[in-house]
């Protein structure tokens, strides 16, 4: 059994440092690999991104990040990156890492994702330039989530967002935001491939979980929503086909 630990929207900053370390002290006996679902700091500065480094480095199990719409915000993107991979802190965009757990491959996918909307209920590439090319970014980070997802060479996928594939997890947020958290084509992505599990933060008054259209389990581990220092799932490698984690 692999055990999965997963957070995301921490927004460390120098005011909260060390709120989570207490509970990430105890990492170790609880999981073999933690998950951060983006927005990992406040405003995305870097002297934020040395503040998680701090909460989230040298835990004594692999730390693997996607970045979310705050980190980029102050638009200092390469110094959050080298602030958090000089902590040991493995941060994927359109690609995939794989960690051994006693024998068995875990590959995970990541991507920050972006807006667009759910089926029925969806942005389209026409219009104004403005809209088309809100629309063609997703599509794109869509498309290399799928790649990374489907050239994966390991026993168990696992899909990480920060925003949401579906709609499920959105439940509790307003209606009309739901296109600024997330697209159904990062649930098209997922499905593209055999995933044990997805997970995503982004939306604070979602739900916990979910499903893609092909059957994915789904959990937005935003820190409002999970209202703790990390969810714990456990999935076994026979999740490679058909997709059916445990203990979720």
């Amino acid at each position: 059994m692999i055990r999965i630990a997963a957070v995301g929207d921490v927004h460390i900053d120098r005011d909260v440092l060390g709120r989570f370390r207490p509970a990430l002290e105890e990492l170790p006996g609880q999981a073999d690999v933690l998950l951060l679902a983006g927005d990992l700091t406040r405003h995305g500065t870097e002297a934020e991104a040395k503040c998680v480094a701090t909460e989230f480095g040298g835990l004594g199990v692999p730390v693997i990040a996607v970045l979310g719409n705050h980190d980029h915000h102050c638009d200092e993107v390469p110094g959050v990156l080298a602030a958090l991979t000089d902590a040991g802190i493995t941060v994927l965009e359109g690609d995939s890492t794989v960690v051994d757990i006693d024998g068995v491959r875990l590959g995970v996918a990541g991507v920050k994702g972006f807006g667009g909307g759910f089926a029925g209920r969806c942005a389209s590439e026409f219009g104004e330039p403005e809209m088309k090319a809100f629309v063609r970014t997703t599509g794109v980070v869509a498309e290399r989530l799928g790649s990374a997802l489907r050239d994966l060479d390991c026993d168990v996928r696992v899909a990480l967002t920060h925003y949401a594939p579906v709609p499920d997890t959105l439940a509790g947020e307003p209606l009309e935001i739901y296109p600024f958290l997330g697209s159904y084509l990062l649930g098209q992505a997922i499905d593209s491939a055999p995933t044990a599990l997805a997970v995503h933060g982004h939306a604070h008054h979602g739900s916990e979980r979910g499903r893609t259209p092909g059957g994915v389990r789904v959990r937005n581990v935003a820190h409002p929503v999970i209202k703790q220092a990390y969810s714990v799932f456990n999935l076994a490698p026979e999740h490679v086909s058909p997709p059916t984690p445990s203990g979720i």
